[in-house]
């Protein structure tokens, strides 16, 4: 396994070579990329000669043919920048690519960690926190730091965590990397639309977020994946087969004609439980009068899939407002299911159009699982990581 340790300018560079000769004990081939200014904490040549591979810090420094950055990142089993300068988080939020380290960072498909450190005002300035939380939310894995004194000689968060934590976290990062290797999984994310008529239309609040941070979680260990989308307004993840639809009768369509080829479902879409009976070809007109439109049920894509399933592997979702786990095991019997998600709804900032959640995992055992309250890419990982240990444990 190949890793990219990036260093960037800060008093902690000098753990970096500690983290380096770590990786190795545990048989991990290192390539080391230092900004310029981390070349002023720590020299190049110390990592070059522990890695025993050349350091890059030039971006226009190979005089090779090849793209480099594209190259080392194609590499890689994962991208490890430790330590991580409130700079270069900036860089990665904003998509700048004005160094070498910046610019692999957007040529990676590969898992991304960074380790930051700072002065503990930086690190809890706003600008740091939005920074954080927006690649989070892209699925980059964050060692927290520790709390020390810092070079500043104040005392407080933004240490660079121990080197021992660190490739703990890398460890832990790569182990999982392949891990759905050869599993085909179709992910369904978003809302679904009904239309009324050429301009109105019934539909719900969900934002798709928690579903495609599902799908991209499963590409990132390996999984082949397909993602059954309704209307979002979100970026496909990377190396998806994105599927667009708008309506619950397109998405049974969809669904319906890729689940024998599954080996993994997971239905967290919002489909509509009710359309309307009739669609009127032009818009209707607005007058004072009162106006009753007539609904009827769609089809139940889940509870549909329980009684096609063979081999597969079966995820719902259930969003409650009351009752949260009674409903969900209902839920999980009535339409077969091996795994349910279930989220309360009512809790304010979690769930529906939020970035982040707080769920119940439950299985046909019965055994419960509580996920604390977490960014969505942190909560598909876990929900992930059950799945797999009902799958291969």
């Amino acid at each position: 396994m190949n890793v990219i340790l990036g260093v960037t300018g800060c008093i902690g560079a000098y753990k970096a070579a500690i983290v380096l000769r770590l990786l190795q004990k545990n048989e991990i081939a290192v390539y080391p990329v230092m900004t310029h200014s981390a070349t002023k904490f720590l020299g190049p040549l110390t990592l070059e000669k522990l890695s025993g591979n050349p350091v890059v810090s030039d971006l226009f420094g190979s005089e090779s043919s090849e793209i480099q950055h594209i190259a080392l990142a194609r590499r890689s089993g994962l991208l490890l920048v430790a330590p991580a300068t409130a700079n270069i988080l900036a860089k990665f939020a904003s998509g700048i690519a004005d160094d070498f380290l910046s610019t692999i960072y957007l040529s990676t498909t590969t898992p991304v960690m960074v380790a930051p450190a700072m002065n503990v005002e930086m690190w809890h300035h706003p600008a740091t926190r939005e920074n954080l939380e927006k690649l989070r939310r892209r699925g980059v894995f964050v060692v927290e730091p520790g709390v020390g004194y810092q070079a500043c000689g104040e005392e407080g968060e933004g240490r660079l965590a121990e080197p021992d934590e660190i490739v703990r976290q890398v460890l832990r990062v790569l182990s999982r990397s392949g891990s759905l290797g050869g599993k085909r999984v179709l992910v369904t994310a978003g809302p679904t639309v009904e239309d009324i008529d050429p301009v109105r239309y019934v539909s719900n609040r969900s934002s798709g977020k928690m579903g495609y941070a599902l799908a991209a979680e499963a590409v990132r260990r390996g999984a082949n994946v397909c993602l059954i989308s309704g209307p979002v307004r979100l970026a496909p993840p990377a190396g998806a087969e994105l599927v667009l639809v708008r309506s619950a009768a397109e998405m049974a369509r969809a669904v319906f004609e890729r689940f024998g080829d599954t080996d993994i479902v997971v239905q967290a879409a919002a489909v509509a439980d009710y359309r309307p009976v009739d669609r009127m070809e032009q818009k209707r007109k607005k007058s004072g009068e009162r106006w009753s439109l007539e609904l009827e049920a769609t089809q139940d894509i889940l509870k549909e899939l329980g009684t096609r399933k063979s081999r597969q592997f079966l995820v719902g979702f259930a969003a409650e407002s009351e009752r949260l786990v009674e409903n969900a095991r209902e839920k999980l019997r009535d339409k077969s299911l091996d795994l349910i998600v279930a989220n309360d709804i009512s809790i304010p900032g979690s769930g529906i159009e939020a970035d982040e959640n707080q769920v119940t995992l439950i299985d046909r055992d019965g055994e419960l699982v509580d996920v604390p309250r977490l960014p969505k890419i942190e909560v598909a990982r876990k929900i992930w990581d059950n799945i797999e240990h009902h799958l291969f444990s």
